[in-house]
């Protein structure tokens, strides 16, 4: 993202607007879920809103501009007040990448009413920042799907194992920096492995969203 800034500063600003878009409704949604499901935890902490002010990690959004990875500020919640602790932490896991698809969806709607009305004005609008609010929304929730401690994946494939196999499963939570960090270190001229996964995944995703006259643009 950060090299958009020095060659076309409109579109770093459009997919910044995007960014924090993205994260405050994925965050907020892990808190709504938390709430609903019996834990006020992420409600007294003040995560209750769409505020990106409240969802950002500093060092997190750094990373998302200069490296094209990061994280927001994460929700906590207590075991202790979830009826089913493992099945409901999986629910508030999945609430955040399931989030991002549903956005993703919304704004691939709302731009291909503005093409079938010929709202011109708007449709030049919708373009400018809707295709990268697709685009970041479907990146990002498949990032956290990948299930490895801390992203969102892990804690949902605990909740769908059964409890002798979550056990087991759980006990690689104390590697799961090492495997992130492996992930996303760069193999060769094609990218990290995390790259090798999402990319056909994301393009495959965003040709179903996106009129293709327009795929080449984002």
């Amino acid at each position: 993202m950060i090299n958009y800034l020095f060659s076309n500063p409109l579109m770093f600003l459009a997919y910044t607007v995007a960014l924090l878009v993205s994260l405050s409704v994925h965050e907020f949604c892990h808190a709504w879920v938390a709430d609903y499901l019996g834990d006020p935890t992420a409600r007294l902490a003040g995560r209750l809103k769409l505020n990106p002010l409240v969802h950002i990690d500093r060092l997190g959004l750094i990373f998302l501009l200069f490296f094209g990875f990061g994280w927001g500020k994460p929700v906590e919640f207590d075991p202790f007040n979830l009826k089913n602790p493992r099945k409901d932490a999986a629910l508030i896991s999945l609430a955040g990448p399931l989030s991002n698809f549903v956005l993703a969806l919304l704004f691939s709607l709302l731009l291909k009413l503005l093409i079938f009305f010929k709202l011109k004005i708007l449709y030049i609008i919708g373009i400018f920042f809707f295709l990268p609010l697709i685009n970041l929304n479907i990146v990002w929730g498949l990032f956290n799907l990948i299930p490895i401690h801390p992203l969102d994946g892990f804690k949902v494939v605990g909740g769908i194992l059964p409890e002798e196999k979550a056990r087991e499963w759980y006990g690689l939570q104390r590697y799961g920096m090492l495997f992130l960090i492996l992930m996303i270190f760069p193999l060769n001229k094609n990218g990290s492995m995390l790259d090798i996964i999402i990319r056909p995944l994301s393009a495959w995703i965003l040709n179903l969203l996106i009129p293709g006259n327009l795929g080449g643009i984002i």
